[in-house]
């Protein structure tokens, strides 16, 4: 398997994603754009693009902070809280990611699918309001909320969605304003909801973080896994 750090710049900030692909299979493979947790590119992050590359899939973990590094706590929402507010500047990070991935020679362009985790989430959720040309977009514990539901109607792939019924940071009123936001845009959704689970049940060293209803929880971590490569399967087809 062949791993590479990839440099690029938006707006004179230089950014650093990861790049996993099995360069001994055939040329035309989906390939998969990983949106990482708000802190930052994480070693969760590559090992999920490492996986699905051992599957047959392209993978490219995007880095919307900079430098690939990793926010200490203090500085996270200082740095996430004008992209929360801003969902076209979220898009254009999003897209740069997708340019790069798109441009990679194994890729089939026209199987793509864009996945994310917490802030992550809501930026591959903000890539399909922008009518990105995807096949499948998923949300593990993902921000819901938008300031353009409208845009629902630009959606051209099939979404999910998989949270917490304990995740304290997307609760049932946020939920509910998705659904209806996707039953306005007539989008092919669904939305999962895992009993035990809070906020970051993806990753391993949540529970690390000190902060209330950000807890691992491997249960629904394996769980969510499988329901997406079963997405997988019918949104992209054979890898």
């Amino acid at each position: 398997m062949h791993t590479e750090n990839i440099e690029y710049q938006l707006d004179a900030v230089c950014y650093r994603g990861y790049l996993a692909v099995d360069r001994s299979r055939a040329r035309g493979r989906p390939g998969v754009l990983i949106c990482h947790e708000g802190p930052g590119l994480s070693d969760n992050a590559r090992s999920r693009a490492n996986r699905l590359a051992e599957l047959g899939y392209v993978a490219f973990a995007l880095d919307y902070i900079g430098g690939a590094q990793i926010l200490p706590r203090d500085e996270l929402m200082v740095r996430l809280a004008p992209l929360m507010a801003d969902p076209l500047g979220t898009r254009r990070l999003g897209r740069t990611g997708l340019d790069i991935l798109r441009a990679q020679p194994e890729v089939d362009s026209t199987r793509i699918a864009a996945i994310g985790f917490c802030f992550g989430g809501t930026m591959a959720l903000e890539l399909a309001r922008a009518g990105e040309d995807l096949r499948a977009v998923v949300g593990f514990h993902s921000g819901l909320a938008t300031a353009r539901p409208q845009d629902a109607t630009a959606i051209r792939s099939r979404v999910l969605v998989c949270i917490g019924a304990e995740d304290p940071m997307i609760p049932p009123e946020q939920r509910a304003a998705f659904e209806a936001e996707m039953r306005a845009g007539g989008v092919d959704w669904r939305l999962y909801l895992y009993g035990g689970a809070a906020h970051g049940f993806t990753n391993p060293t949540a529970s690390s973080v000190g902060i209330a209803g950000l807890e691992y929880h491997a249960p629904t971590d394996a769980r969510t896994w499988r329901v997406m490569l079963d997405f997988f399967d019918e949104t992209l087809g054979t890898v």
